[in-house]
């Protein structure tokens, strides 16, 4: 909260005082668990002064509307305005009036207290005395004093004087709060920040991560050890301190039998201590680091122990889940029933811990049923997965029935982090495939665009049969998500289907795994329509374009229609609609242009592999000068097609040979020919760089054909059949690409 605080600060501030007429060479803000401050560099002393012209009535107005005028402007007779002349209205009154500026402090003591009073925290009380008074203030803790200064660096600066609950701006703040609790009188920012230097205090959260992280790794290494770095931790631990003391505590070996994950989020989630390792290990050492905000008397040692005692204690109860996890649970009697539904040995303790899952009916969402049900799916799903993936079925299979069984172990219970992790460690210990068990860490992955992949074809086929059940899940209950909430974490999932099908190089068709394998998502009342809409999926392929996204747009509008019950057919539209958003982002931090991407990617475009190898081949092609006559070429013949077809000029759909009259025409016919064949053949056997050298072939033709040729021939018939020429052109290129949608 502090970080953002300090930007919300700068932002408030700053936007009232340039609203109010001032300018400011720079702003900066700090914040300390204790303090928000803002140093405001170069702001104008007073704001400038306000020219407006304030229009009247003409002079032959009645004195009723004139003295309206007046009252408006604030003139005291009529011969203080003056008299515009206009060509058409004739003479009128102006008053030319001059709004003087305002002096900064004036301005300051204006708006502080309405931002203060309306700060966007998100979590704030009321304290005090004046709590129990309605309109107190609130803030995110007692707000207990406010410093204001203002003036130039060769001058005396003054205190800007406004009040706030009780609370009188003033030039006096104080250090920390144990070592140096004294006043400390403030003229300007510098001797403000020096003095909290002196007083205890690092105003600069960077710095004092910098410290953290500095002294961290020095006494770290001082011990013949590395620090386990972790980015957030630094954030959170530079927000609890103001005078960072780096110290190292231990703790006694026999807790490092526990996995390294539950060790570093034990004393991470419950100390804010940072872990180190002997240089180069993967596993821990007993050593921790502590970041105090008090320099101790006794160097610290009193502060260790206390750290220390609460670690061991951590230790103790994870030390406890980690080996209850891996006994018997002492129930199996009831699980036999889970355990033949998914093949389960419950001699094994992770089998009996998804029995558990099972038998106890843990809900995963109201709408969606049981975490059991759902895995029943995803089994059913990377079995026709695995197909395409080319996995081992047999360990597909149970990575699946074993990948959510952790939930029901007590270490994930207490760290929900480590989901899959310990899945993997209670896989391993019960002597699952090494291949098993790193699928089930990796099929929550990837977890965001920097996030790896899964390792494997196995953790593949896993990961995305997870990820897609989620996805046609909450579509069909109408989940999904908004502008601003995604509480699923949908476009996540989405974009790392997208990058494993990319990145691994998977043809799959979403529309078999999203439409027809999951029909068992819908609501039973439903899926008789939706099973007899599957059979009209097929014809739509073979409408025209326009058709096509008429009936698009119509389908994407909502997911009910047909007398209000809930079909496949739009919500499978709809959810590759969200898919074809995902590639677009990614495509485009790859670099590739949005134009190009949107010339490919056509509605019903559901092998997302091919549609970013097109956009690849587009890209190389159109690049090149060939690829750039070409589109200029097309673009005329496009845009004289559309403003036929505006007018309602029916546009032939094959060409007679009888009516070309013209060589250049000729030509292009045969050249239109044998490029479609080409590009259509080359599109055919997804070889799309083939593709665009074939149409590359057309760009002579077509240029000749626009120098030489007249489109609108007096004769009709001919003039309809170059029309058809130019519809022959747009179909050929349209096996690859949409060309009227390439900026250029």
């Amino acid at each position: 909260m502090q970080r953002k605080a300090a930007g919300d600060l700068k932002k408030l501030v700053t936007d009232a005082l340039v609203e109010a007429g001032l300018t400011y060479e720079g702003a900066r803000e700090y914040w300390t668990p204790r303090r928000l401050t803002l140093d405001i560099r170069g702001l104008n002393a007073r704001s400038s002064d306000v020219r407006e012209d304030i229009k009247g009535p003409a002079t032959s107005a009645p004195e009723q509307a004139i003295q309206g005028f007046l009252r408006k402007a604030g003139l005291a007779s009529v011969a203080e305005a003056h008299v515009h002349s206009d060509p058409k209205k004739g003479d009128f009154y102006v008053a030319h009036t001059v709004k003087p500026g305002r002096p900064a402090d004036e301005i300051i003591a204006e708006v502080m207290p309405g931002i203060i009073r309306n700060f966007p925290w998100p979590k704030s009380m009321r304290s005090g005395a004046a709590s129990a008074k309605p309109g107190a203030l609130r803030w995110v803790r007692p707000l207990q004093s406010i410093v204001c200064t203002f003036g130039s660096e060769t001058e005396e600066t003054r205190v800007v004087p406004f009040e706030v609950d009780g609370l009188v701006a003033g030039n006096v703040t104080y250090g920390h709060r144990f070592h140096a609790p004294d006043a400390i009188t403030v003229r300007r920012f510098e001797d403000y920040s020096a003095n909290l230097e002196k007083a205890k205090v690092v105003l600069d959260a960077e710095r004092r991560k910098q410290i953290i992280a500095t002294d961290a790794n020095n006494i770290a290494f001082a011990n013949g050890l590395e620090l386990v770095e972790d980015e957030g931790l630094l954030e959170e631990v530079s927000g609890l301190v103001e005078w960072p003391q780096v110290l190292m505590g231990t703790f006694e070996e026999e807790f490092l039998a526990i996995p390294s994950e539950i060790i570093r989020l034990t004393i991470k989630t419950n100390q804010k201590c940072f872990v180190t390792r002997k240089p180069g290990a993967d596993t821990l050492s007993n050593h921790f680091i502590l970041v105090s905000n008090i320099e101790a008397k006794d160097g610290g040692k009193e502060i260790v122990h206390g750290n220390g005692k609460v670690v061991r204690a951590r230790l103790s109860d994870a030390k406890h889940f980690w080996q209850r996890d891996q006994r018997d649970l002492p129930d199996l009697d009831t699980l036999k029933a889970s355990a033949e539904k998914f093949g389960l040995d419950l001699a094994k303790p992770l089998d009996q811990r998804m029995a558990k899952l099972d038998a106890l009916n843990v809900t995963f969402h109201a709408k969606l049923g049981t975490q059991g049900a759902r895995v029943e799916r995803i089994r059913k799903l990377a079995a026709e997965l695995a197909k395409v993936t080319g996995a081992d079925l047999v360990l597909v299979d149970r990575a699946v029935v074993l990948a959510k069984a952790d939930l029901r172990t007590e270490a994930v219970g207490e760290f929900p982090e480590l989901q899959g992790i310990m899945g993997r460690k209670y896989a391993l210990l019960q002597g699952e495939d090494a291949a098993v068990a790193e699928a089930i860490e990796d099929h929550w992955k990837p977890n965001g665009p920097s996030d790896r992949l899964p390792g494997d074809k196995i953790g593949v086929t896993v990961a995305l049969a997870d990820k897609l059940d989620t996805l046609t899940g909450f579509w069909a209950i109408d989940e999904k998500p908004t502008g601003s909430k995604d509480p699923y974490a949908l476009r996540r999932a989405a974009l790392g289907v997208v990058r494993m099908l990319l990145e691994r190089g998977i043809r799959l068709s979403l529309r078999s795994q999203l439409l027809e394998l999951n029909l068992e998502w819908y609501p039973q009342a439903a899926r008789e329509d939706a099973r007899a809409l599957l059979g009209s999926i097929s014809p739509l392929y073979g409408r025209s374009s326009l058709e096509e996204a008429a009936l698009h747009e119509r389908l994407v509008e909502g997911d009910k229609f047909n007398n209000g019950k809930f079909v496949a057919y739009p919500s499978y539209y709809s959810v590759l609609h969200f898919f074809h958003d995902r590639l677009k982002v990614y495509l485009r931090d790859l670099g590739a242009r949005h134009d190009l991407i949107d010339a490919v990617l056509t509605p019903e475009a559901d092998d997302l592999l091919m549609v970013a190898r097109r956009v690849e081949a587009l890209t190389a092609f159109i690049t090149s000068e060939d690829g750039q006559n070409l589109l200029a070429g097309t673009k005329r013949a496009t845009q004289l097609l559309a403003a036929e077809e505006k007018k309602g000029t029916v546009v032939e759909g094959a060409v007679s040979a009888d009516l070309l009259k013209l060589d250049a025409e000729k030509a292009l016919y045969a050249a239109v020919e044998t490029a479609s064949k080409e590009a259509a053949a080359a599109v055919a056997r997804e070889d799309f760089r083939s593709a665009m050298e074939a149409l590359s072939a057309l760009r002579a033709p077509v240029d000749q054909f626009f120098t030489d040729v007249l489109v609108n021939d007096e004769d009709p018939a001919i003039r309809a059949n170059r029309l058809a020429l130019l519809a022959a052109i747009r179909a050929a290129t349209g096996t690859v690409a949409d060309f009227s949608k390439i900026a250029g």
